[in-house]
């Protein structure tokens, strides 16, 4: 055999091995980045409040694991953690410019969950409205670092790395976020139970329209919070007290002529209730339960919101 043949050889077997090596570092990135999903996308979730935006994040953070040379990557997951924490810092910014002329209030949007959600308590908690409620409230990376650290329980390292900050740094913010959130969270976690319980009561002042029974559910501080995005009808404000609640309510049941039919379900991992109108989805209703009484109705009915509760979304924190 010449040299040149053997040159020739060579190469095609160089290119070969090439050409396997990169078919399994991309089957290897695929696999890696299929395992995590799940977990990828609660942790935008988490941080955005929004599924349709975790689902932009989660496409971002891919095209950039497919980039990655995963022969330098020690820890696959926390790698695409980071990336993703990213992504969703991102987004979230701009999320918070682009509420400034949402109309009418905000709310998370909703997610028909599987039943193991509800089962993790610390999950179920993580998601609940309530909670994404309170998150709201802190700056993004305020939010990034909570997120990572309280609910999926990533080092303070790793943080760093994910939001550009010192370890110190993450440690501070961290502290000042746990506090921030502890002071408006509930004061006490309630079982699914007695949330149900509460919510078949309500459903059942929403097909009576009995208002004594409503204001002996209602905690006398009730806060009713809609949104309707500018597209459905939703007070701009949110309605404080119980008495306003239930005359808004009330009041909104006498004028409605078309047929109202309620149901539970489950979203975010906690018990809810699925409302249609004339035989259409109207919308979501989630509730905060303290000492049996509902101390936190929040409606969501805004359609652009309403696109995952009936098919169940997979949440994780692992």
């Amino acid at each position: 055999m010449s040299d040149q043949a053997g040159d020739q050889l060579g190469d095609q077997a160089g290119d070969q091995l090439g050409d396997q090596a990169g078919d399994q570092l991309g089957d290897q990135a695929t696999g890696s980045f299929v395992a995590h999903r799940n977990l990828l996308f609660t942790v935008a979730y988490e941080m955005l409040g929004s599924a349709s935006d975790a689902e932009d994040v989660l496409q971002e953070t891919w095209l950039r694991w497919v980039k990655v040379d995963l022969a330098q990557v020690r820890d696959q997951r926390a790698y695409l953690v980071r990336i993703a924490t990213r992504q969703a810092l991102n987004r979230l910014r701009t999320m918070k410019r682009r509420r400034e002329t949402y109309v009418g209030q905000w709310l998370p949007e909703p997610m028909l969950t599987a039943p193991d959600v509800a089962e993790d308590v610390e999950l179920a908690e993580s998601v609940s409205m309530a909670m994404m409620l309170v998150l709201e409230t802190l700056s993004p990376t305020e939010r990034a670092v909570f997120v990572l650290r309280e609910a999926f329980a990533v080092g303070y390292d790793e943080i760093a790395a994910a939001v550009d900050k010192s370890p110190a740094a993450v440690r501070q913010i961290a502290h000042r976020a746990r506090q921030h959130v502890d002071a408006r969270r509930p004061r006490k976690r309630v079982s699914q139970r007695e949330t149900r319980a509460a919510l078949a009561s309500f459903q059942r002042v929403l097909e009576t329209g009995n208002p004594q029974e409503l204001l002996d559910l209602l905690a006398p501080g009730v806060v009713l919070v809609g949104d309707g995005g500018g597209v459905k009808r939703a007070a701009l404000r949110p309605i404080v007290g119980a008495d306003k609640v239930a005359r808004l309510l009330v009041g909104g049941l006498g004028k409605n002529n078309l047929p109202i039919t309620v149901a539970p379900t489950v979203v975010n991992g906690s018990p809810a209730l699925l409302v249609h109108l004339d035989g259409e989805i109207d919308g979501i209703i989630s509730v905060s339960v303290e000492d049996d009484r509902i101390t936190g109705l929040y409606y969501v009915r805004n359609p652009e919101k309403l696109n995952r509760i009936e098919t169940e979304t997979a949440l994780t924190l692992r």
